[in-house]
């Protein structure tokens, strides 16, 4: 007997539904997906040094401030001694030298004085082509306010007011960096962060009169703000910065970059409107106030674009006076006396920028320091041309030296250490006494 044909018929499957990733889905799988996640883990994860700074703590910072400022102290006295005995002049050009207080507060301190005096020209130096030479409207006016308000309470002459105006400022600023640096990486790269700093080769700026030491104060305290997220006092920092030293616009973009990342992580990281608006209103703040003073220096003078033809005037010997545009006085710099050689440094050193903001150290140290450390590489990338004041102009970044790679051993940390004294020097004899700074 035959079986029925239910019996013979072959048991159906039921069809497997073969679905093909997305695109999204293979950049997730991809080596590179991997990276950014990786990136993304270490950049957003909670900050490693978050712990109660100790007791004894700005003790130790104020000790190793002082120590540093008098090694600032000897070594400028040290070459104003040379050169009176040699009698060199002051500068490339041999001016007179004078005494101690002239030393300290030449070049740009010099500016500042004459803006606590007379305040700002009205008219603005042209040659006889039309370019605007270098003049006071270059220096925003925060600090020589602070000079003529001081000099007036006190009696004190606007030379010694200014360098102890920068040296209360750079204690600041060191001990506000050391507070930073604790709350986002481990105590050892915290502590040889700020002792680098210390004594750094450009550190002797903070015994001069010059503001250096107030706009890394109040960049550090912005800094520190945002990463407690207290957005709100970044605001009156920020517009008071502004007016310090050019700069402020990196903190601007930074706090930009801050709120695109929370506000796109918001389901895992909330993101309140009591956080949001403060941060945005911070931001727009400094964006602004940090564009003005070309208006305002346009307003007095009657000078159009006054503030950053002015800035031009100093570039007149370097690559000719051709009109200012982003992202290009680099390249000019470099392919005016450099030629061809000289763009492929230019790009270069962006690739290893980029290469340092990537690399794991420097992200762990988290959001607003790789934030604020590539803004403010754009920002010297933008608008500043390379030349001797590079190396001043760069002192800003020192959160980056909280990277933990600077003092994974000791070795590595003496040898740095004896690198910025031994470079000190060589800057205080070429960019301060005997060549522009």
């Amino acid at each position: 007997m035959s079986a029925p044909p239910s019996e013979l018929a072959s048991p159906t499957r039921p069809s497997r539904v073969v679905t093909r990733p997305s695109r999204l889905d293979r950049l997730r799988g991809s080596r590179v997906g991997r990276a950014l996640r990786q990136y993304g883990h270490d950049v957003f994860r909670a900050p490693e040094g978050i712990v109660p700074i100790e007791r004894g703590a700005f003790t130790r910072v104020l000790l190793l401030w002082a120590i540093a400022r008098v090694v600032n102290f000897g070594m400028l006295w040290g070459y104003y001694s040379i050169a009176k005995a040699a009698r060199w002049g002051f500068g490339p050009d041999s001016e007179r030298l004078g005494t101690f207080f002239d030393y300290l507060t030449g070049w740009d301190a010099d500016r500042y004085g004459q803006i606590a005096a007379d305040g700002y020209p009205m008219s603005l130096p042209m040659n006889v082509s039309g370019d605007i030479l270098p003049n006071n409207w270059a220096f925003l006016p925060v600090f020589p306010a602070l000079v003529r308000g001081i000099s007036g309470v006190t009696g004190l002459g606007w030379q010694p007011v200014a360098v102890l105006l920068s040296l209360g400022a750079s204690l600041g600023a060191t001990w506000l960096l050391f507070v930073l640096m604790r709350t986002v990486t481990k105590p050892q790269p915290a502590w040889w962060a700020v002792v680098f700093f210390s004594f750094a080769p450009m550190s002797f700026l903070f015994v001069i009169g010059y503001s250096e030491g107030l706009f890394m104060l109040l960049m550090f305290a912005g800094m520190l703000l945002a990463v407690k997220r207290r957005y709100l006092w970044i605001l009156p920092i920020g517009v008071i910065t502004a007016y310090t030293r050019p700069g402020v616009l990196a903190l601007g973009l930074a706090l930009g970059i801050v709120f695109l990342v929370r506000f796109f992580r918001r389901k895992v990281d909330p993101f309140p409107m009591k956080e949001w608006a403060p941060l945005m209103a911070s931001g727009l703040a400094i964006a602004v106030t940090g564009l003005s003073w070309n208006h305002i220096a346009q307003y007095v003078t009657g000078t159009h674009n006054a503030y950053i033809r002015t800035e031009l005037g100093w570039w007149l010997d370097y690559v000719g006076n051709d009109e200012f545009t982003p992202f290009t006085p680099w390249f000019r710099q470099a392919s005016t006396h450099l030629g061809v050689v000289g763009v492929i440094l230019v790009i270069a050193l962006i690739v290893g920028f980029l290469a340092l903001m990537w690399s794991r150290p420097v992200r762990k140290l988290g959001l607003m320091v790789v934030a604020y450390g590539f803004s403010y590489g754009v920002y010297i990338l933008a608008v500043f041309l390379p030349q001797q004041s590079t190396f001043r102009l760069l002192m800003p970044m020192a959160p980056l030296l909280g990277d933990e790679r600077w003092s994974s051993t000791p070795r590595r940390r003496t040898a740095i250490l004896v690198g910025c004294l031994v470079l000190q020097a060589v800057a205080i004899l070429l960019l301060w006494t005997r060549g522009n700074p």
